[in-house]
């Protein structure tokens, strides 16, 4: 596991037994901590989604998909809470010409934590992660109701791809975005 810390930015709230600090961590799948990334998702998929859409999504990609040596998850705790995180894993593993293509998933921040830079700093990590193990691309996907994590891609220099390029979008509606980890 790989641990750093920051200062929450601007905004963050602070009390004598708050460090105010942000600890990224990259965990392995089971890691109890990955419960809250879950439970944050499934709340923000449900209100989002409906609570049929959110479990769809939470089931197509079970957190087995993230597993070391090829994926693993990235958490932001802040005072034992955990409020962000991400995860990744490899993109289309069938295809060997795709072997160097990770996905990201389940991106997510706390709305009670966002306006902070948690997204840019879980990105950041992400794609920190993914050059260690050996990625020089991303693709991500997320869905219309998102319109914040498509000004945040955008803003850190994702680009967007035409949905009818992409084989088996992963869900109806979908808008990925590929990224070059080499540039």
């Amino acid at each position: 596991m790989t641990e750093t810390s920051t200062r929450v930015g601007a905004g963050g709230d602070s009390t004598a037994a708050d460090d105010g600090a942000v600890h990224m961590l990259r965990v392995a799948h089971d890691d109890p901590r990955v419960d809250g990334l879950l439970a944050g998702l499934l709340e923000e998929y449900t209100e989002r989604y409906g609570a049929e859409g959110a479990g769809n999504e939470l089931s197509r990609y079970p957190v087995t998909e993230f597993v070391a040596p090829h994926g693993c998850l990235v958490l932001a705790e802040l005072d034992g809470e955990v409020v962000a995180g991400g995860a990744l894993r490899p993109y289309r593993e069938d295809r060997a010409s795709e072997a160097d293509t990770v996905e990201f998933k389940r991106v997510w921040t706390s709305s009670r934590h966002r306006r902070r830079g948690l997204g840019r700093q879980i990105m950041a990590a992400l794609e920190e992660a993914a050059r260690d193990l050996g990625y020089t691309r991303v693709m991500l996907f997320t869905g219309p109701a998102q319109p914040e994590a498509v000004a945040l891609y955008e803003r850190i220099g994702y680009r967007r791809v035409d949905p009818a390029a992409v084989e088996d979008l992963p869900y109806p509606k979908a808008i990925p975005f590929a990224h070059d980890l080499t540039a």
